[in-house]
């Protein structure tokens, strides 16, 4: 993406613009319209119903995303099944609404098993849970549930067109079925968060591939020849005890591997820039029954959870910050996901966009560089190695989301949980200080951009990007749970540029991405602020 023209304070560049990447787009819709045909056709819901289950689940906590999922799912069922339901007493009903029940938690456990093992999974490996514990569950409500009931929700009744997976089914049972539709949607998701990058997914897809390809040729010459089997090949329990032996195996392993390694705060360097965001005096660290505390002379105590140093309070938060913070709460878990749909769906190039303005920071090696609001995180992928991260951010949702970021992206930075209109760090500390997509809904956006010129050291670059008030109309007011943030707003977005104090240097707006974002940039005076 080309930059736009820089100017002096108060004017506003030309909008760049940016052509959409028309196949990407074409494609991205075309994807969204088999999710679409998914909810009407079960031949293609099968499969994409398994992706959205396991994308679900994974961006949920837990438990939440276990019980969200099987209300989901057991509403989708009474709905489309209806007529299945025996009239004939209360009794039938409640016995048939109780099978119901327990065959959608039968169906929805192997996501949560997902959610639970594969992260702590290296690399391909990571898609197995799903379809190992998916052809299991599959085995044995199959040898519980009555056949009238199963029958609503097995895979087969759906599949009646793909004969190759019929004629696979049939040698194998009901497991191979579920486990090659469970293996394809932890594969497509896996992909996804790999960002199909060929560097990283080439061979797990290649093994996939392989293995879908010597699955659709045996059912294909089943269906041709009718050839008589091989006494070798395994009956449909002894495909099941196998898989069984797989989740075994696989709960084993991750029992024992964890999956984070986290660096203690007593071995860090930088507790030094650290202080109290109320009374600004300095932190020390204490460990205490293996817990780590940062405590201010006064007596203060802010506790580090998750590696993540905690200096705000919920209950301290008020206005605007604490009607955003609900939101991503929320959002969190999903908003890397939502965000990469909007761009394709637009054609916009994601990885340009970053680039549009990240270059406007003045970074150099072995630089200490602080973002307020971080969020997920993504902005720290575009900047170049050999620095320092720190991310400050109000939504713990939001940080642990960055957290798995940052060890997919093998990156280390320091996140704190806190407030960016009180910073907890010393005056000076940092080289690079940047802020971006928040700020337009702060509850004192003054404070937050004084906050972060104290921080910065003299002479650096401070940048602040955020969307336009274009943007926010066409793309939050319409979207589902976020709409209700943006609508009947008292005031428009706009760029703060009136509240960079005056002593400031090289202060500049320049309006990027079709006037859907902008760049603010100023620098410190060398010879402090």
């Amino acid at each position: 993406m080309a930059y736009s023209a820089r100017t002096s304070k108060g004017e506003r560049t030309t909008p760049t613009n940016v052509p959409p990447h028309r196949w990407s787009q074409i494609l991205a819709w075309g994807i969204v319209s088999l999710f679409v045909l998914g909810f009407f056709f079960p031949l293609v819901g099968a499969w994409t119903g398994a992706i959205l289950g396991v994308w679900f689940v994974g961006t949920q906590k837990p438990w939440r995303g276990f019980l969200w999922l099987s209300a989901l799912t057991l509403l989708l069922s009474l709905v489309s099944d209806w007529r299945k339901i025996p009239l004939t007493g209360v009794t039938h009903v409640l016995e048939y609404l109780g099978c119901m029940v327990l065959v959608t938690l039968l169906s929805v456990l192997p996501f949560l098993y997902h959610r639970l093992v594969s992260p702590r999974l290296p690399g391909f490996l990571s898609t197995l849970p799903l379809p190992l514990a998916g052809a299991v569950l599959k085995w044995l409500a199959l040898a519980w549930l009555p056949a009238s009931i199963f029958s609503a929700y097995s895979l087969i009744e759906g599949q009646k067109a793909n004969t190759p997976l019929l004629h696979i089914g049939a040698v194998l049972g009901i497991g191979a079925v579920a486990f090659l539709v469970y293996w394809f949607a932890a594969v497509v998701l896996w992909m996804w968060n790999e960002e199909f990058r060929a560097s990283k997914i080439a061979v797990g897809a290649s093994v996939f591939a392989a293995f879908c390809v010597l699955a659709a040729g045996f059912g294909l010459f089943r269906q041709l020849t009718g050839a008589v089997l091989p006494a070798a090949l395994p009956n449909p329990a002894a495909f099941a005890w196998i898989c069984l032996g797989g989740v075994l195996a696989l709960s084993i392993w991750a029992l024992f591997h964890p999956g984070k390694c986290r660096i203690p705060w007593a071995d860090r360097p930088d507790i030094a820039l650290l202080q109290s965001p109320s009374t600004r005096t300095p932190l020390e660290l204490v460990r205490k029954d293996g817990r780590e505390t940062l405590i201010s002379p006064s007596g203060e105590r802010f506790p580090i959870r998750d590696a993540i140093p905690v200096f705000l309070k919920p209950d301290e938060l008020a206005g605007s910050n604490r009607k955003y913070r609900r939101l991503y709460e929320t959002i969190g878990g999903f908003y890397d996901d939502a965000q990469r749909v909007v761009y394709a769906l637009r054609g916009v190039d994601q990885d340009a966009h970053f680039l549009s303005y990240l270059p406007l920071l003045e970074i150099k090696p072995g630089d200490l560089v602080l973002e307020t609001s971080v969020g997920t995180g993504l902005n720290f992928k575009y900047l170049p190695r050999g620095i320092k991260l720190f991310g400050l951010d109000i939504s713990p949702e939001m940080l642990a989301r960055c957290q798995a970021n940052l060890r997919r992206w093998q990156l280390d930075a320091d996140l704190f949980l806190g407030n960016a209109e009180r910073l907890p760090f010393a005056d000076c500390s940092f080289d690079v200080v940047f802020h971006v997509g928040g700020i337009n809904f702060f509850s004192d956006r003054a404070e937050a951009i004084q906050e972060m010129i104290r921080v910065a050291k003299p002479g650096s670059r401070v940048l602040i990007a955020d969307e336009t008030e274009e943007h926010v109309k066409e793309t939050y007011e319409h979207m589902p749970i976020a709409s209700g943030y943006f609508k009947d707003r008292r005031e428009a977005v706009a760029a703060p540029i009136d509240l960079v104090p005056p002593q400031m240097q090289e202060i500049h707006l320049e309006s990027l991405l079709n006037d859907r974002f902008y760049a603010l940039t100023f620098r410190k005076p060398a010879h402090g602020a």
